[in-house]
């Protein structure tokens, strides 16, 4: 008895040990990533190479771009207190000037950078609560990296948007609403691996045509609510098993016409936070759906704007 009862102090005193070495800046539940290293701040952009970057361009065979994005405005809805300004001082911003009497506008814009409108949520933009080894409570983020890393009232010192690189790559289109003959999916509607393999399936596709570092986008149909508040109350979302498939097929960012989060899954902290896989939301896919187009050149450049938490941009898709 006496052997089985130290045997098994032993175990937990293992696991009692493990649990808090896992809470630590080198290792920990989600870090460093498996692929990209303990010091990665660029996450799953990491997959767009220039071998990747050719497998988008063989997609090319008409020219036609798609835009993928809504246009920013000062009437588009927000989450919370958000805001979006933009302000021309004066009419001609400059007066007349040279001998051919020139002048010229600017423009004032006061807003959040990454996260209103069409948004991409950087490696800064979502983070963790959580104990460490030595019994402090702090915030993790993507790889690990602390508030004490990150923390500085004029930009992050760790994880800006400015890490992330450029996107090139092969764009897939999951037309769910479509899939269902359906204008738009229901409020709260949420999205299974059924839906996703059905879609797939009547788009001539199966998982095996899903290659890692593509841009995964998914149309449930929420574009039309744009620019009307409506578009952020409670709309689709995907389940946690949907979640698991597309952390597994290894994409360089995921995108929807909505936020993906809902009651059975969290992809900000699954998909974004754990996995450093970025979120595009709130694009429009009208264009692209009524043309069928479900695989094609992807592009999409987030501002290089050091120490930002996510950034604005023109997605667009090239068929």
């Amino acid at each position: 008895m006496k052997s089985k009862a130290a045997f098994y102090a032993m175990m937990i005193a293992v696991i009692s040990f493990d649990a808090i070495q896992a809470q630590t800046r080198d290792q920990g539940p989600w870090w460093p990533h498996p692929i990209w290293g303990a010091e990665d701040q660029a996450g799953a952009s990491n997959w767009i190479t220039a071998e990747k970057v050719l497998e988008a361009v063989a997609l090319v065979t008409t020219g036609k771009i798609y835009e993928l994005g809504n246009v920013y405005e000062r009437d588009m809805p927000f989450v919370g207190n958000r805001s979006f300004n933009l302000l021309i001082p004066s009419f001609p911003t400059y007066p007349p000037s040279g001998k051919d009497r020139v002048v010229y506008n600017d423009e004032f814009l006061a807003t959040q950078i990454g996260q209103v409108g069409t948004q991409f949520d950087g490696p800064g933009h979502v983070g963790k609560q959580m104990e460490m080894a030595d019994g402090s409570t702090t915030e993790v983020f993507y790889n690990g990296y602390t508030t004490a890393e990150m923390k500085d009232p004029y930009g992050l010192k760790k994880l800006g948007i400015e890490n992330v690189k450029p996107y090139v790559t092969r764009g897939i289109l999951i037309d769910v609403a479509a899939a269902k003959n359906l204008d738009q999916l229901p409020g709260q509607y949420q999205v299974t691996m059924e839906d996703v393999r059905n879609t797939l399936s009547q788009q001539g596709m199966t998982e095996e045509d899903i290659h890692p570092g593509d841009a995964l986008l998914f149309n449930f149909g929420w574009w039309r609510n744009w620019p009307k508040p409506i578009s952020l109350e409670k709309p689709p979302y995907i389940s946690h098993e949907v979640t698991e498939w597309i952390i597994a097929r290894n994409p360089s960012m995921v995108g929807s016409d909505c936020t993906l989060d809902g009651p059975g899954a969290n992809v900000h902290l699954e998909v974004t936070l754990q996995n450093g896989i970025w979120n595009l939301e709130w694009m429009r896919f009208d264009d692209i759906s009524a043309d069928k187009l479900y695989r094609f050149m992807f592009i999409f450049t987030p501002l290089r704007i050091k120490g930002a938490t996510g950034s604005p941009g023109r997605p667009i898709a090239v068929g």
